[in-house]
């Protein structure tokens, strides 16, 4: 977590000259934060460093989220060829660790976060790409490209395919919303007073269906959420959206295809990228992709699953591996 060398030129630019700068935490990409301070200023550098990494979408979807009334840090400056942003310091006070520290605390910030997403689909989805059936077809592949070989499992990657091509209808939105798609309880931040929740890591906003950001904040791969919980949410969703069982197709839908999505990811952080923390989060991420398994509207790919991977094969790949 050295600053980059460029860091410097880039924050003297722009009135920072002589701050100090100190490492953030990172996140399971190659884009790294670092808190800037000048006496009584401070702000956070995010270090996208390209090819690897590309600052604009970022960008974009803070202007849009900004532009429509939602919480996100302010951009200060910006050199997208260095790969530099300079945002508003949001501060340290993230929902999960407001959870930890006082779980009677955990049904408001829940319910605040639901009437985020409520209030993202009063708006027509962002200028952003559409979240359609190959980009689902591509992230499930995840799973059968990087957790299964990881395990050991010899299988029918053609017969998952068509099973994912039998259930997707759901999940491909009449009216697209703006999907953030990182959206749980580690990048939703507690600023101001009473307290808003800033929005962060949504670069990879796309055009989709409204039920993705739900699975993403009640099936949260970092932390467990009682399941309780994830129906009380819901529910308060579908009284305030008017949805129906539609949408709970597509919930479950989504759920399973972000849960196999993430298997997959998680598992490739650990082979490829030498994160082995990753892995050891995979067991939770089975419970919810199970959960969503047993919705009759997986019924295709929940028999595929019982076919190609045997029960003793779903944990930890890293633990698996070893066996």
């Amino acid at each position: 977590m050295t600053p980059p060398a460029g860091a410097p030129a880039f924050l003297a630019a722009h009135g920072w000259d002589g701050a100090a700068i100190a490492p953030l935490a990172g996140d399971a990409s190659f884009r790294r934060y670092f808190r800037v301070t000048d006496g009584s200023r401070c702000a956070v550098l995010m270090d996208a460093p390209p090819p690897r990494e590309d600052p604009r979408p970022f960008l974009a979807v803070a202007a849009w989220l900004t532009e429509h009334g939602f919480r996100a840090p302010i951009v200060h400056a910006a050199d997208p060829s260095a790969g530099f942003v300079l945002l508003e310091d949001l501060g340290d006070d993230r929902m999960r660790e407001a959870i930890d520290a006082d779980p009677d605390a955990a049904v408001g910030l829940y319910e605040q976060a639901i009437e985020v997403l409520v209030g993202l689909r009063a708006h027509p989805a962002g200028p952003f790409p559409p979240y359609d059936k190959a980009v689902l077809h591509r992230e499930a592949a995840l799973f059968v490209d990087w957790y299964c070989p990881a395990v050991g499992l010899t299988l029918d990657a053609t017969g998952y395919r068509r099973a994912w091509d039998a259930v997707l209808d759901p999940a491909i939105a009449d009216e697209p919303v703006t999907v953030l798609r990182d959206y749980h309880a580690e990048n939703l931040m507690l600023t101001g007073s009473p307290p808003a929740l800033g929005l962060l890591d949504f670069q990879d906003a796309l055009a989709g269906h409204p039920a993705y950001d739900l699975v993403s904040l009640l099936q949260d791969a970092r932390r467990d959420v009682d399941p309780e919980l994830e129906r009380s949410m819901l529910a308060r969703y579908v009284a305030a959206t008017g949805e129906g069982e539609r949408f709970m197709d597509a919930y479950h839908v989504l759920g399973a295809q972000r849960n196999a999505k993430i298997l997959g990811i998680f598992t490739r952080l650990w082979r490829r990228d030498g994160k082995s923390r990753y892995a050891a989060l995979c067991p939770r991420v089975w419970t919810y992709l199970e959960r969503d398994l047993s919705h009759p509207a997986l019924e295709p790919v929940a028999r595929w699953f019982d076919g190609n991977v045997p029960r003793d094969r779903r944990g930890d790949p890293l633990l698996l591996a070893a066996q």
